[in-house]
Protein backbone atom coordinates (compact mmCIF):
# COMPACT_ATOMS: atom_id res chain seq x y z
CA UNK A 1 0.00 0.00 0.00
CA UNK A 2 1.33 3.14 -1.27
CA UNK A 3 2.35 5.39 1.50
CA UNK A 4 0.31 8.62 0.49
CA UNK A 5 -3.20 6.24 2.03
CA UNK A 6 -4.10 6.02 5.60
CA UNK A 7 -4.46 2.42 6.96
CA UNK A 8 -8.17 3.21 7.70
CA UNK A 9 -8.90 4.46 3.58
CA UNK A 10 -12.08 2.51 2.11
CA UNK A 11 -10.50 -0.32 0.60
CA UNK A 12 -12.84 1.43 -2.57
CA UNK A 13 -10.47 4.32 -2.62
CA UNK A 14 -6.92 2.60 -1.58
CA UNK A 15 -7.50 -0.37 -4.67
CA UNK A 16 -8.86 1.86 -7.16
CA UNK A 17 -6.50 2.60 -10.56
CA UNK A 18 -6.18 5.36 -12.70
CA UNK A 19 -7.96 8.32 -11.84
CA UNK A 20 -10.27 8.38 -8.67
CA UNK A 21 -12.55 10.89 -7.46
CA UNK A 22 -13.61 11.17 -3.61
CA UNK A 23 -16.47 13.58 -3.77
CA UNK A 24 -20.41 14.15 -3.12
CA UNK A 25 -22.98 15.94 -5.25
CA UNK A 26 -22.61 19.36 -3.91
CA UNK A 27 -21.73 22.29 -6.50
CA UNK A 28 -17.77 21.80 -5.62
CA UNK A 29 -18.15 17.82 -6.28
CA UNK A 30 -20.41 19.12 -9.26
CA UNK A 31 -17.56 21.03 -10.99
CA UNK A 32 -14.90 18.00 -10.89
CA UNK A 33 -17.45 15.41 -12.15
CA UNK A 34 -18.70 17.37 -14.90
CA UNK A 35 -14.75 18.06 -15.87
CA UNK A 36 -14.43 14.27 -15.56
CA UNK A 37 -17.55 13.14 -17.75
CA UNK A 38 -16.33 15.80 -20.37
CA UNK A 39 -13.11 14.53 -20.84
CA UNK A 40 -14.48 11.35 -21.17
CA UNK A 41 -16.97 12.27 -23.82
CA UNK A 42 -13.67 13.91 -25.51
CA UNK A 43 -10.97 11.44 -24.87
CA UNK A 44 -12.87 8.28 -23.64
CA UNK A 45 -10.53 9.16 -20.27
CA UNK A 46 -12.05 6.35 -18.28
CA UNK A 47 -12.17 6.94 -14.02
CA UNK A 48 -14.36 6.02 -11.05
CA UNK A 49 -15.77 7.91 -7.97
CA UNK A 50 -16.33 6.92 -4.55
CA UNK A 51 -19.50 9.18 -2.62
CA UNK A 52 -19.09 10.35 0.64
CA UNK A 53 -21.27 11.13 3.31
CA UNK A 54 -21.02 14.83 4.28
CA UNK A 55 -23.48 14.52 7.26
CA UNK A 56 -21.75 11.83 8.81
CA UNK A 57 -18.10 13.81 8.48
CA UNK A 58 -16.51 11.20 6.83
CA UNK A 59 -14.51 14.00 5.20
CA UNK A 60 -13.31 15.07 8.50
CA UNK A 61 -11.79 11.52 9.57
CA UNK A 62 -7.90 10.98 9.68
CA UNK A 63 -7.89 8.38 6.15
CA UNK A 64 -9.64 11.76 4.18
CA UNK A 65 -7.41 14.35 6.20
CA UNK A 66 -4.47 12.41 4.98
CA UNK A 67 -5.64 13.16 1.12
CA UNK A 68 -6.94 16.85 2.08
CA UNK A 69 -6.20 18.23 5.17
CA UNK A 70 -8.63 21.07 4.86
CA UNK A 71 -11.27 17.95 4.81
CA UNK A 72 -12.92 19.41 2.02
CA UNK A 73 -14.61 17.54 -1.16
CA UNK A 74 -13.75 16.61 -3.73
CA UNK A 75 -10.69 14.91 -4.12
CA UNK A 76 -8.80 13.89 -6.89
CA UNK A 77 -6.57 10.65 -6.79
CA UNK A 78 -4.20 10.08 -9.76
CA UNK A 79 -3.08 6.29 -9.02
CA UNK A 80 -1.02 6.69 -12.55
CA UNK A 81 1.17 8.28 -10.87
CA UNK A 82 3.59 6.49 -8.79
CA UNK A 83 2.99 7.14 -5.46
CA UNK A 84 -0.55 8.36 -6.10
CA UNK A 85 -1.17 11.64 -6.49
CA UNK A 86 -4.00 13.09 -4.21
CA UNK A 87 -5.08 16.57 -5.74
CA UNK A 88 -7.45 19.27 -3.47
CA UNK A 89 -8.99 22.48 -3.83
CA UNK A 90 -11.56 22.48 -7.17
CA UNK A 91 -9.96 24.70 -9.40
CA UNK A 92 -6.62 23.29 -8.91
CA UNK A 93 -7.78 19.51 -10.01
CA UNK A 94 -9.48 21.35 -12.78
CA UNK A 95 -6.38 22.58 -13.58
CA UNK A 96 -4.48 19.42 -13.85
CA UNK A 97 -6.95 17.96 -15.13
CA UNK A 98 -6.57 20.28 -17.95
CA UNK A 99 -2.53 20.09 -18.12
CA UNK A 100 -2.42 15.93 -17.92
CA UNK A 101 -5.11 14.90 -19.59
CA UNK A 102 -6.51 17.40 -21.98
CA UNK A 103 -3.91 17.60 -24.63
CA UNK A 104 -6.18 19.16 -26.79
CA UNK A 105 -6.70 21.90 -24.75
CA UNK A 106 -10.50 21.06 -25.44
CA UNK A 107 -11.68 22.73 -22.80
CA UNK A 108 -8.82 25.30 -22.35
CA UNK A 109 -6.57 27.77 -24.77
CA UNK A 110 -3.36 26.93 -26.29
CA UNK A 111 -3.38 31.42 -26.83
CA UNK A 112 -1.76 32.76 -23.52
CA UNK A 113 -4.01 35.54 -23.67
CA UNK A 114 -7.50 33.81 -23.85
CA UNK A 115 -5.80 31.63 -21.27
CA UNK A 116 -5.02 34.21 -19.44
CA UNK A 117 -8.84 35.31 -19.75
CA UNK A 118 -9.86 31.54 -18.75
CA UNK A 119 -8.32 31.93 -15.63
CA UNK A 120 -9.07 35.35 -14.62
CA UNK A 121 -12.92 34.23 -14.43
CA UNK A 122 -12.10 30.71 -13.13
CA UNK A 123 -10.57 32.02 -10.15
CA UNK A 124 -13.18 35.35 -9.82
CA UNK A 125 -15.79 32.52 -9.36
CA UNK A 126 -13.23 30.68 -6.94
CA UNK A 127 -12.84 33.88 -4.97
CA UNK A 128 -15.13 35.93 -5.29
CA UNK A 129 -18.81 34.30 -5.99
CA UNK A 130 -18.24 30.45 -4.40
CA UNK A 131 -17.70 31.86 -0.45
CA UNK A 132 -20.42 34.63 -0.97
CA UNK A 133 -23.03 32.22 -2.26
CA UNK A 134 -21.76 29.08 -0.05
CA UNK A 135 -22.66 31.60 3.02
CA UNK A 136 -25.81 32.73 1.42
CA UNK A 137 -26.87 29.23 1.17
CA UNK A 138 -25.73 28.52 4.93
CA UNK A 139 -27.74 31.22 6.80
CA UNK A 140 -30.31 31.33 4.19
CA UNK A 141 -31.18 27.76 4.42
CA UNK A 142 -29.06 25.64 6.72
CA UNK A 143 -28.14 28.03 9.52
CA UNK A 144 -30.11 26.35 12.48
CA UNK A 145 -30.97 30.69 13.59
CA UNK A 146 -32.29 32.54 10.77
CA UNK A 147 -29.89 36.05 10.72
CA UNK A 148 -31.40 38.17 8.59
CA UNK A 149 -28.10 40.43 8.85
CA UNK A 150 -26.33 38.02 6.96
CA UNK A 151 -28.71 36.79 5.25
CA UNK A 152 -29.75 40.08 3.29
CA UNK A 153 -25.29 41.01 3.57
CA UNK A 154 -24.62 37.50 1.51
CA UNK A 155 -27.68 38.23 -0.95
CA UNK A 156 -27.19 41.58 -2.01
CA UNK A 157 -23.61 40.48 -2.72
CA UNK A 158 -24.36 37.27 -4.89
CA UNK A 159 -26.57 39.12 -6.87
CA UNK A 160 -23.45 41.94 -7.31
CA UNK A 161 -21.51 39.60 -8.58
CA UNK A 162 -24.09 37.81 -10.82
CA UNK A 163 -24.44 41.11 -11.93
CA UNK A 164 -20.70 41.01 -13.17
CA UNK A 165 -21.19 37.73 -14.66
CA UNK A 166 -24.06 39.57 -16.66
CA UNK A 167 -21.60 42.48 -17.75
CA UNK A 168 -19.38 40.40 -19.06
CA UNK A 169 -22.00 38.01 -21.12
CA UNK A 170 -24.00 41.00 -22.19
CA UNK A 171 -20.92 42.58 -23.78
CA UNK A 172 -22.12 45.79 -22.43
CA UNK A 173 -18.58 47.14 -22.52
CA UNK A 174 -17.74 45.61 -25.90
CA UNK A 175 -20.39 45.88 -27.90
CA UNK A 176 -21.10 41.30 -28.47
CA UNK A 177 -22.24 39.04 -25.77
CA UNK A 178 -20.99 36.07 -25.27
CA UNK A 179 -21.80 32.14 -24.94
CA UNK A 180 -19.33 31.66 -22.97
CA UNK A 181 -16.73 33.50 -19.99
CA UNK A 182 -13.62 32.81 -21.73
CA UNK A 183 -12.00 33.25 -25.34
CA UNK A 184 -11.89 35.63 -28.31
CA UNK A 185 -15.23 36.43 -29.39
CA UNK A 186 -18.58 34.75 -28.46
CA UNK A 187 -15.91 32.42 -26.35
CA UNK A 188 -15.59 29.02 -25.94
CA UNK A 189 -16.84 26.65 -23.29
CA UNK A 190 -13.61 26.14 -20.95
CA UNK A 191 -13.17 25.25 -17.35
CA UNK A 192 -13.64 28.64 -16.20
CA UNK A 193 -17.57 27.98 -17.41
CA UNK A 194 -17.35 24.35 -15.35
CA UNK A 195 -16.12 26.17 -12.46
CA UNK A 196 -19.05 28.91 -12.11
CA UNK A 197 -21.96 26.85 -13.62
CA UNK A 198 -22.50 23.77 -10.58
CA UNK A 199 -23.13 27.40 -7.96
CA UNK A 200 -24.90 29.54 -10.27
CA UNK A 201 -27.15 27.56 -11.83
CA UNK A 202 -28.27 26.46 -8.03
CA UNK A 203 -28.94 29.76 -7.11
CA UNK A 204 -32.40 29.05 -5.79
CA UNK A 205 -30.88 26.38 -3.24
CA UNK A 206 -30.92 29.09 -0.45
CA UNK A 207 -34.24 29.75 -0.82
CA UNK A 208 -33.33 33.54 -1.19
CA UNK A 209 -33.07 34.56 -4.97
CA UNK A 210 -36.18 34.75 -6.56
CA UNK A 211 -36.82 33.51 -10.41
CA UNK A 212 -38.41 37.26 -10.44
CA UNK A 213 -35.13 38.65 -9.16
CA UNK A 214 -33.28 36.69 -11.58
CA UNK A 215 -34.78 38.12 -14.57
CA UNK A 216 -32.24 41.15 -13.89
CA UNK A 217 -29.32 38.69 -15.49
CA UNK A 218 -30.97 37.70 -18.75
CA UNK A 219 -27.66 36.90 -20.61
CA UNK A 220 -26.86 35.10 -17.37
CA UNK A 221 -29.70 32.56 -17.55
CA UNK A 222 -29.51 31.75 -21.04
CA UNK A 223 -25.76 30.89 -19.94
CA UNK A 224 -26.90 28.72 -17.39
CA UNK A 225 -29.56 26.75 -19.66
CA UNK A 226 -26.63 26.70 -22.80
CA UNK A 227 -24.24 24.80 -20.27
CA UNK A 228 -27.16 22.72 -19.19
CA UNK A 229 -27.75 21.25 -22.36
CA UNK A 230 -24.40 19.36 -22.57
CA UNK A 231 -24.38 15.75 -22.32
CA UNK A 232 -21.16 15.72 -19.88
CA UNK A 233 -22.97 18.36 -17.39
CA UNK A 234 -26.53 16.33 -17.76
CA UNK A 235 -24.10 12.96 -16.66
CA UNK A 236 -22.09 14.95 -13.93
CA UNK A 237 -24.66 15.92 -12.06
CA UNK A 238 -26.82 12.87 -12.39
CA UNK A 239 -28.25 10.58 -9.90
CA UNK A 240 -25.15 8.40 -9.65
CA UNK A 241 -23.42 11.06 -8.31
CA UNK A 242 -25.61 11.41 -5.23
CA UNK A 243 -26.30 9.58 -2.61
CA UNK A 244 -29.23 10.76 -0.77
Amino acid sequence: MSNCYHPDTPSEVRDAKGLHLITTSTPNGKKVQIMLEELRVAYGTEFTHTLISIPTNEQKKDWFLKLNPNGRIPVLMDNIKSPPFPVMETSAIMLYLLKDYDSKDTFGFKDDLERSQCLQWLFFWHGSGQPIEGQLNWFGKLAPEKDEFAINRFKKETLRVFGVLEIHLSGKFTGEPRDYLAGNGKGKYSVADMGTWPWVSGYDFSGQISEAEMKDFPHLLKWIDRIAERPGVQKGISKSYQNW
